[in-house]
């Protein structure tokens, strides 16, 4: 599994050294949507091609180009739960890896924090490209769901980056010592689990 991943990765790379920013939208676009692609595994990639002096890239491009990956990919989410209406997703969003209950948990979440929860929402695992469907259904304003998806992504692509520059200063991490890439994982991996916990699972339970 190990390999395979690492393969990917390394294919990724090297089509940024001849896509550039265009692979980045498009996979962001697509972690945004139905296809449940990390961004963890998208932009720090990027960016340590970018420090190792492999990519004719920026960060700043980098962060710009993973927020508009994630508006293209929010915004066919909003249409597509707008246009459909909530039983043709709740009947047919199995088959786009949308099932019943991821649903009821993003409207639960879409519930509980309204509006400002699509800012929110973009640096939440499961619910950030789930959050497009409530959105979409209940017909919120567009211009204010694109503005708050643009702020949060930008954010999220901001803070992914930022690690990413750190984790590439640090020589021990970069040629792999166990303790040091040990204290990352787990440290990111608290972080997320802490946000997940008391703004989804806590929050949302609490609402239904």
């Amino acid at each position: 599994m190990h390999a395979l991943v690492q393969r990917l990765i390394d294919w990724y790379q090297l089509s940024l050294q001849s896509g550039g920013y265009g692979y980045i939208v498009f996979l962001m676009a697509l972690e945004s949507s139905v296809v449940p692609i990390p961004s963890e595994v998208i932009i720090p990639p990027a960016v340590l091609l970018v420090m190792g002096h492999k990519a004719n890239m920026t960060i700043t491009g980098i962060v710009i180009a993973g927020a508009l990956g994630s508006w293209i990919g929010a915004t066919i989410m909003y249409w597509v739960s707008r246009v459909a209406g909530r039983p043709f997703v709740m009947r047919y969003g199995s088959y786009f890896l949308m099932p019943p209950e991821k649903v009821e948990k993003a409207e639960r979440w879409s519930d509980r924090f309204g509006s400002f929860g699509i800012l929110v929402a973009r640096v939440v695992p499961v619910i950030r490209h789930l959050i497009g469907i409530p959105a979409g259904v209940t017909r919120m304003n567009f211009l204010k769901y694109s503005i708050f998806t643009v702020i949060g992504s930008t954010f999220w692509c901001g803070v992914l980056a930022y690690i990413s520059t750190v984790a590439g200063n640090d020589d021990k991490l970069m040629h792999g010592e166990i303790r040091e890439i040990t204290i990352w994982v787990a440290g990111g991996g608290l972080a997320l689990a802490a946000v997940y916990y008391f703004l989804v699972h806590r929050m949302s339970q609490k609402k239904a």
